[in-house]
């Protein structure tokens, strides 16, 4: 469930002052300089976020929230404040419903299943239908290209897995420690 809401930013545009001098020529012991500053003024522009609220029952505390259906991730702190949310693409109904927990991380990994298939980043917290495992990482490349676009998170893209961009992959990889929760709603 998305919604859109105007929120109000606030952007200060500072620009530097501007300094100008010259020296008078001609004399060597006595200079004048001539000094102009300029600063614009600070303005309020309200731009539109978009604000997904994390899912209910989703648990509470430091943790990882992971909604299938809408293949968006939630990072939340240990105060219940969202830390980071992005969007993912991972496979409809994989994995199932359940709090997990964050046991393995590789800066790179490669997929089992399909020749060439290679990513970095990987966060595993659960074991797929097929005995694989199922983590965060980053979009796979194959063949030295990737096999989608950032533009193409939130579409069921995936394997297994949880395709994020490269920023969003390393941020996990980094926040989540081992042991790390990880729950997984519809």
């Amino acid at each position: 469930m998305k919604r859109m809401i105007a929120a109000t930013v606030l952007a200060l545009s500072i620009m530097r002052s501007a300094s100008v001098a010259s020296a008078n020529a001609g004399t060597n012991d006595s200079a004048t300089s001539t000094t102009t500053s300029t600063t614009a003024p600070t303005t309020t522009e309200p731009i539109l976020v978009e604000v997904v609220p994390v899912p209910i029952k989703s648990g509470i505390g430091r943790r990882i929230v992971y909604a299938n259906r809408q293949q968006r991730v939630w990072v939340i702190g240990a105060d219940n404040e969202v830390i980071r949310t992005f969007a993912v693409s991972g496979m409809l109904g994989q994995p199932g419903k359940g709090t997990f927990s964050v046991f393995s991380k590789s800066p790179t990994s490669y997929s089992p299943e399909f020749a060439g298939v290679t990513f970095r980043y990987m966060t595993r917290f659960a074991i797929g239908r097929n005995g694989g495992n199922i983590g965060f990482h980053e979009i796979p490349i194959r063949n030295n290209k990737p096999m989608q676009t950032v533009d193409e998170l939130g579409a069921f893209k995936g394997s297994g897995c949880l395709r994020s961009s490269t920023q969003d992959a390393l941020f996990i990889y980094h926040w989540a420690t081992l042991g790390t929760k990880v729950v997984v709603v519809p």
